[in-house]
């Protein structure tokens, strides 16, 4: 027997779907009364200017400013990192030191992109230094150094380009 529906359950989806979706448009639909009954908000109050006054003895207070919505703004720049051999390495002061922009800003993002086919990125905690340690010892794990040369395809750059062991680092 095909599942029946009711009239309840497809409004009551359709209202899910609304919210789940497309929230500006439910929240604009559910305003919507309160804004025909407010006269404050109705576009034909909004018209009507203030009547002018040839004596007044009343202070008006000047307009409040535009709240301006903050700048967005972006910068690009290209550094270099020192050179070197295997191993999981603290680069923040290094790319602090090469961005003294990034000081003007209170939110964000950092994008850094590394140029280098060997090098990766690894965001860690820094309290304990043996962390760098494990980091280093659980990738020569995954990706172990080849000396003989059968382990690995890509050998087109040269063995500066292949996991490198800190003896034959150049």
């Amino acid at each position: 027997m095909p599942y029946q529906t009711n009239l309840t359950s497809t409004v009551l989806f359709l209202v899910i779907f609304i919210l789940a979706f497309f929230p500006g448009a439910f929240v604009t639909i559910f305003r919507l009364p309160l804004r025909l009954l407010d006269p404050t908000t109705s576009s034909s109050n909004r018209a009507i200017s203030q009547p002018a006054h040839s004596s007044c003895c009343c202070t008006h207070a000047p307009p409040a400013p535009a709240v301006q919505s903050p700048q967005m703004s972006w910068f690009q720049k290209t550094f270099s990192l020192p050179s070197k051999s295997r191993g999981s390495y603290l680069i923040t002061d290094h790319v602090t030191s090469s961005l003294p922009e990034i000081k003007n800003y209170k939110v964000g993002i950092v994008h850094l992109f590394v140029q280098h086919t060997s090098c990766a990125l690894s965001m860690n905690e820094n309290w304990d230094e043996e962390v760098r340690e494990d980091m280093t010892d659980a990738l020569e794990r995954v990706v172990p150094y080849d000396d003989k040369g059968n382990m690995y395809r890509h050998s087109a750059e040269g063995r500066d380009d292949m996991p490198v062991s800190a003896q034959n680092a150049p």
